[in-house]
């Protein structure tokens, strides 16, 4: 469910409504549910859900989806709807009508509700057949106006949902191979600075956290000024962000810009597979602030994947889960000045200081929760 924040275009008719759809998911929906939700003219929120499958199972299943789905919708303080299904009439046709019930007991009005299979689509609210013809009618979104104003602004419509789920898979090959061996090299430098810690600190926590700050600003800055990693930084940024303090630093300093995602993009795709968990869900929490909720559900996907307990991806899911949108971070703190010079090369404790670390703070980000 994705609250939209993004390049704003132009919808004239049914074509370009068709047309906008893939650029405001991020993909080309099939066998889907989709309802648009407005504000006046302006689209402010887009829900899709799977076709459920038959028999007498999937009609529960699809009406408590669609109460759902209208729940969610409402919350939105939205004004009119157009519900969109793909796929054979079979199965298009109980869905659509069950999530045009279920807006209509919350009071939302559909202003249009549409069959599209193929190249053609049919209108249900539609009686007229001189408009909407018993075949049909042909459509070709790629030959749109909206289509090439959405690919100008830079937004991205993939084939189809599972292209979403390749663009953030790992690597392997050769490539996996030089990561395993960086990996090991993080794990022997991570036990150099455990056994280094200070009397005062035996679990070298104070330790850890001035090295996660340094190479997470050394990542930001990297991304920002248009680099990237190595694979010995990557293995120990991925590696400090076992470390809860450093994940909810990394979390703070994270925001929707494109080289976010494409810094945590880079790191999920590279780091070890145990640890997955923070990297997949500070890419989720990125795209979901982003407006990007196709890339927000993939993410988090494989960060419970991963780790089906992990908090911060849970809180995430639940929030796309809602329909929450990013706004409500608009009081989130910014990131400290100085993230915009290189980070130092090394950080260390203050000399002497071996007073025992504070346990880990609450939830704003910092809960402590994994």
């Amino acid at each position: 469910m994705t609250p939209i924040d993004r390049a704003v275009l132009a919808v004239r008719s049914t074509t370009d409504l068709l047309a906008a759809v893939p650029y405001l998911l991020g993909f080309h929906p099939a066998d889907s549910v989709v309802v648009i939700a407005l504000r006046g003219n302006r689209v402010v929120f887009v829900a899709r859900g799977d076709l459920p499958g038959a028999g007498p199972a999937a009609t529960v299943e699809v009406g408590e989806a669609a109460a759902q789905v209208a729940a969610v919708v409402a919350r939105q303080r939205v004004e009119t709807t157009t519900v969109i299904g793909y796929g054979e009439p079979a199965r298009v046709t109980p869905a659509v009508d069950a999530v045009n019930a279920a807006l209509d007991r919350v009071g939302l009005p559909v202003l249009e509700a549409l069959r599209v299979t193929g190249d053609r689509y049919w209108s249900y609210v539609c009686g007229d057949a001189d408009c909407c013809p018993a075949e049909g009618r042909r459509f070709d979104s790629s030959t749109s106006q909206l289509a090439a104003a959405a690919t100008f602004a830079g937004q991205v419509a993939l084939p189809d949902r599972d292209a979403l789920v390749r663009r953030i898979a790992p690597v392997d090959g050769p490539a996996r191979d030089a990561l395993r061996e960086a990996a090991s090299r993080a794990e022997s430098r991570l036990g150099t600075l455990l056994d280094t810690a200070p009397p005062g600190d035996p679990q070298g926590r104070r330790a850890l956290r001035p090295a996660g700050r340094t190479a997470v600003r050394r990542a930001l800055h990297r991304h920002r000024t248009g680099g990237q990693l190595t694979d010995d930084e990557v293995a120990w940024l991925s590696l400090l962000l076992v470390h809860l303090p450093v994940r909810d630093d990394a979390w703070q300093r994270t925001g929707g810009e494109e080289w976010h995602l494409a810094l945590w993009t880079d790191v999920l795709r590279r780091a070890a597979p145990e640890l997955v968990p923070a990297p997949a869900a500070l890419l989720g929490f990125a795209a979901w602030r982003a407006g990007q909720g196709a890339l927000a559900s993939v993410a988090v996907e494989r960060a419970l994947e991963a780790q089906p307990d992990y908090s911060f991806a849970q809180l995430l899911a639940e929030a796309l889960q809602a329909g929450i949108g990013p706004s409500v971070l608009d009081d989130w703190p910014e990131a400290d000045p100085d993230e915009s010079s290189p980070p130092p090369e090394e950080e260390s404790p203050p000399p002497g200081d071996e007073s025992p670390p504070p346990e880990d703070e609450s939830l704003s980000p910092g809960d402590g929760r994994r």
